[in-house]
């Protein structure tokens, strides 16, 4: 990222970002802008939810059916029902955290860390230490080590803190880039990041009923696109940055474009 005082902000001017942006508020102007949003927008928000929990789950590994996630109740059993059940507690807890965000980022990466986890592994709920293994078989970038980890993680947090001018796709998809990159806890550190994504996406106005599922948009574009992308991130190049912002911005539409979907299909079920 840029040396400048607003080193997000700085990301806005590279080249194709800003058409990005327009893009991104001119889907979720339309979706909000839609009849139904003013009578039956907590069934778009319960149904997005849904689906941004399962794009989670999938680009984790567990490619479940978006009915089987909605019929299940039971996620204790193998590896990908597990996944799924952290990507749903996790959708559920984000909510909660609006308000922390902006005043103790840490303090909320920590949080879905543990609700994540669900105690079961060690070290939940805390950056990890120097020498201990990270789970996240998907991201192969070199990883940090825990000394690295810490300095990003406090410099993330000290610009989240101070605030930026930049929009807030800019934002989110560094938040979501910079916890995928990093990888700071020893798993879930995917799961943990697109919620963290959907925090900045909310908290910023963007979307602040949280119909516009990202995550449901990521996995759409498919695992080996999300990974290109990340790398591209990763490299610090402004060709790669703009790469993954653009990424991030079309993951939102398409997640724009299922609640538009599930909107069309309330209207016609209610005609």
């Amino acid at each position: 990222m840029s040396t400048t005082a607003d080193p997000i902000a700085a990301l806005g001017a590279l080249p194709g970002v800003a058409d990005s942006v327009d893009s991104v508020r001119k889907a979720v102007d339309r979706v909000y802008g839609h009849r139904i949003m003013r009578r039956r927008s907590n069934e778009i928000t319960s149904e997005a939810a849904l689906r941004g929990a399962r794009g989670s789950a999938a680009l984790s590994g567990a490619e479940w059916a978006l009915e089987e996630v909605r019929r299940r109740t039971d996620f204790s059993g193998d590896e990908e029902a597990r996944t799924v059940g952290a990507a749903l507690r996790l959708t559920a807890e984000s909510g909660q955290l609006l308000s922390i965000w902006r005043q103790s980022p840490l303090r909320v990466l920590a949080r879905l860390h543990l609700v994540a986890a669900a105690d079961s592994t060690e070290g939940a709920g805390r950056p990890r230490l120097a020498g201990e293994p990270v789970d996240e078989p998907l991201v192969e970038l070199p990883l940090p080590d825990a000394d690295e980890v810490a300095g990003r993680l406090e410099g993330l947090s000290r610009l989240i803190i101070a605030g930026s001018a930049a929009p807030a796709l800019v934002t989110a998809a560094v938040v979501h880039g910079e916890l995928l990159s990093l990888r700071p806890f020893g798993s879930h550190n995917g799961l943990v990041a697109r919620a963290a994504e959907r925090i900045v996406l909310v908290g910023s106005g963007l979307d602040p009923k949280s119909i516009c599922p990202a995550e449901a948009g990521c996995a759409e574009l498919g695992r080996a696109a999300y990974v290109a992308a990340l790398d591209g991130y990763a490299s610090g190049t402004p060709e790669g940055m703009a790469a993954w912002i653009a990424h991030c911005g079309k993951a939102v539409e398409l997640g724009v474009r299922e609640s538009a979907a599930v909107c069309e299909a309330l209207q016609r079920g209610a005609a």
